[in-house]
Parts: structure tokens; sequence; C-alpha cells
């Protein structure tokens, strides 16, 4: 197949999903080798160069999008709401999840010391983070990760983006409350 047929495939199949793919996906559909799909989008990219749009990596997956330089007409247009900020409690339980992930509920609330339950829910909401599966933990709890939207409306490609935290001696890590748990379950 031709790179033009290739780069106009991945074009359809990223429009058409309005979701982020991944390589693995991309390349099946393309039956090209996974090695060769951020060449394909880097081309796309290109072609997109003087339109409105681009692909973004979102931690190994790709999606298009508009420009940021476009997003206020596109809201407009769409007659949409402007979106709420989120509040210092929702911006605190993000960074614990984006930091430490994937976390609970119960860890996020022992590092904020306080109910954590209904922020978490409104995260979860937002598409923000989702839920990554139970824990091997007593009560086998949910874990949960920050998505694909979280690295978009950070304009992250992934979390080995996020800025280096100080190791501070006396913050808890997940080992230390998972270990808390199952010595107050025994």
């Amino acid at each position: 197949m031709q790179i033009d047929e290739l780069v106009n495939l991945t074009e359809a199949a990223l429009f058409a999903s309005g979701e982020p793919l991944d390589k693995a996906k991309l390349s099946q559909a393309l039956e090209i080798e996974e090695s060769e799909v951020p060449k394909i989008v880097r081309l796309l990219n290109d072609r997109l160069a003087d339109t409105a749009l681009c692909v973004l990596e979102l931690d190994g997956e790709y999606q298009m999008t508009v420009k940021n330089s476009y997003g206020s007409f596109v809201k407009k247009a769409l007659e949409t709401k402007r979106n709420t900020a989120l509040s210092p409690a929702a911006m605190e339980v993000l960074t614990i999840v984006a930091y430490n992930q994937p976390v609970t509920k119960g860890f996020v609330e022992s590092v904020r010391g306080v109910d954590s339950s209904s922020t978490v829910n409104s995260l979860v909401e937002k598409g923000l983070i989702a839920e990554a599966g139970r824990l091997d933990l007593p009560g086998r709890p949910i874990a949960y990760k920050t998505t694909s939207n979280f690295l978009r409306c950070f304009q992250l490609s992934s979390t080995t983006e996020l800025p280096d935290m100080t190791a501070d001696p006396e913050q808890l890590s997940f080992d230390d409350v998972a270990a808390a748990a199952t010595d107050e379950q025994q």
C-alpha cells in the first residue's frame, strides 16, 4: 500500500473514532508494523499543518483534535457551556491520583485526611480519572488512574511529563497505606 493511502486511512480512522486509538489497533487496521505507526502519524500531522486539526499522542494512543487556537471558536459554534474550573479539592485529588496511580479512594482520603468520595466520583464523571481494576487487598477496593482526557486537558503526552515532586520523607506512599489496611484487617 502507498504511503499516501496509509496516511489517508489513518486520518479516516482517527476522525471516525473520536476517541484515542492505540498503536496496536492502528497497525492492525493499516496492516503495517506497530513501529511504522508514529511515522504515518507524523506524515498526517505534516499534512494537517495548515488546517485547524492535528493528531495528539496521548500515552501511546493517537487522537485527532482541533488545535488549541481554534478551541474558543468551536465552543461558540457548538454553544457548549464553558467548563468550570476544578476546585482546589479536585485538583488535590487529581494530583494524588496522577502521581501515585493506581490508587484507591481510601489512599486518597488517607493523604488528604478528609472524605474524598464525592470528589473522586466527580473526577470520574468529568473523565479525568477512571477505574483501573480492583486491588488484591481485603475488600478488593477499586483503584483509579488518570485518563487520556486528563493528558489532553493538561497538554501532556504521558504522565512521565508531570513535574517532579520533591521527595518528602513524611509523605505517605501507597505501600504504607496498603500495609496499614492489611494490618487493620488482621
